[in-house]
């Protein structure tokens, strides 16, 4: 089922001009499951081409006749959910419900972003004189750069093309290599629903060269990334030799508050299944729990029963619940810091090891640490994968300190029914988003992002179609 993913430029889909190609492997076996077309110099350039005439066709389109193509990809989208779901099952490894979870995710942000298509409103400014007008309109801001991970192949990429096409641009997508076939489907319901050749194109290959072609050239006026911190600050360079405007969806460390006062054991259980969720490899997963000193024992205890209690197994087995992580390099992080961490006093209450019977893919136990210390890697570092560090506060004052000790800030969590202790925390703690009671937070209507080193900028929400526009500012004289 797992076919070949070429490049597509200006509605066609194409080799590369060399006819070069790289692997795309399974992460529960390793096996190679198809290949990608790497895209040259000549084929960047092509596509940017074929950007630019995009716009020009895009941005003239009638607002209703947007609205109506951009909501038409989100029926086609739906409508395909088997086969991309199945896809991208394949190539992340994820559970067969968390990949039809993900495919209604990316089908919501065209559905949204359909309807924001008409809701582009400018303002009138009361001018000072009789004989004046002032307003600001939006206009689109040109040719879109965007460029996505691997964990959420299908939502992430659709974020950046639903918005992009509502406000009016044309987008170059560049998906990972390691999971190109969702983004490929989402390419492919866009072009079914009608949207012109040439204004939504995608390239796959040499991430570093596409990304410095694309973002140098003059035609690209707006850059999107979701990645890792190191690779964000890398591409805003880039963005900024040219004093483009840019979003940056970075990498974060979420600190998880549990108060006394809430119920430590269905706090454990809300966190553990929230935290290894597509094997804890989720920008906004809870990484650091801090809980009141009363409350730690049952919290870890439950925590560490949840864990040992999931079905771990390729997505294609029943009742699988945790699949694989995505690379190599992610497994020895994760063990690396849970090798550190129990080095450094912390106490292993689940897991720690890949499981028994396993001899290919990339698998990990759930993994619980009680009592780890401050100083330990897993507290300092995102730890992108099925790792859960769970540490003590005694004070409000004491625990803001330390969940804001870090250069990161996107999203953060708060457990407790007392409403000045909630308040308090959520305009406190130094992210983007907070869940309060709840860690659910990623939805089409939402803004979602952070700050600090965790990025700049929102995706989805009435917000998110914002950084795909530029405002301009209209004063006329009235002759009289």
């Amino acid at each position: 089922m797992y076919q070949d993913i070429n490049l597509f430029i200006r509605g066609d889909w194409r080799q590369a001009s060399d006819k070069a190609t790289r692997t795309v492997t399974d992460p529960a076996t390793q096996d190679a499951i198809g290949t990608i077309a790497a895209a040259t110099e000549a084929d960047i350039y092509d596509a940017l081409a074929a950007a630019q005439e995009g716009f020009a066709t895009w941005r003239e389109t009638g607002t209703w006749d947007r609205a109506a193509k951009i909501r038409k990809a989100a029926d086609l989208i739906r409508a395909r959910i088997d086969q991309i779901a199945t896809l991208m099952s394949m190539e992340t490894g994820k559970p067969l419900a968390e990949s039809m979870g993900e495919t209604n995710a990316a089908a919501d942000q065209f559905e949204w972003y359909s309807e924001e298509t008409k809701r582009i409103y400018g303002q009138i400014i009361e001018s000072r004189t009789s004989d004046s007008r002032m307003a600001v309109i939006h206009q689109p801001v040109g040719v879109v750069a965007a460029f996505s991970a691997w964990n959420f192949p299908a939502l992430l990429p659709a974020r950046k093309i639903a918005a992009a096409l509502a406000a009016g641009c044309s987008i170059i997508i560049k998906p990972a290599g390691e999971t190109p076939a969702s983004c490929a489907a989402l390419v492919q319901a866009c072009h079914d629903a009608g949207i012109p050749r040439g204004v939504v194109n995608m390239l796959t290959g040499n991430s570093g060269e596409i990304a410095e072609r694309l973002i140098r050239s003059p035609i690209v006026r707006k850059v999107s990334v979701t990645g890792s911190v190191p690779i964000g600050k890398q591409i805003l360079a880039l963005a900024a030799e040219g004093v483009k405007k840019a979003s940056m969806e970075l990498g974060g460390h979420g600190p998880v508050l549990i108060f006394n006062d809430y119920d430590a054991r269905k706090a454990a259980e809300i966190c553990a299944l929230t935290k290894f969720r597509n094997c804890g490899q989720v920008c906004i997963s809870p990484t650091r729990f801090y809980v009141h000193e009363d409350s730690y024992e049952a919290f870890s205890t439950r925590f560490a029963e949840i864990a040992r209690s999931l079905k771990i197994g390729s997505w294609d087995q029943d009742g699988v619940q945790l699949g694989p992580m995505a690379n190599a390099r992610g497994l020895k992080t994760i063990q690396t810091m849970t090798e550190d961490a129990i080095a450094k006093g912390a106490e292993l209450l689940a897991g720690g090891k890949v499981p028994e019977g396993t001899n290919r893919g990339y698998f990990w136990e759930p993994t619980v640490l009680g009592h780890v210390t401050d100083d330990a890697l897993v507290m300092n570092e995102e730890p992108f994968g099925p790792i859960a560090p769970i540490t003590t506060f005694t004070s409000y004052d004491e625990v803001i300190e330390r969940a804001n000790a870090l250069p990161f800030g996107l999203a953060g969590y708060v457990f407790s029914n007392d409403l000045t202790t909630t308040t308090r925390a959520y305009e406190d703690l130094e992210v983007g988003m907070v869940g309060v009671n709840e860690m659910l937070l990623a939805t089409a209507e939402a803004p979602f992002g952070g700050i600090k080193e965790s990025g700049m900028g929102r995706e989805g929400g009435s917000l998110g179609i914002m950084d795909y526009l530029n405002p301009k500012y209209v004063k006329i004289k009235l002759a009289r």
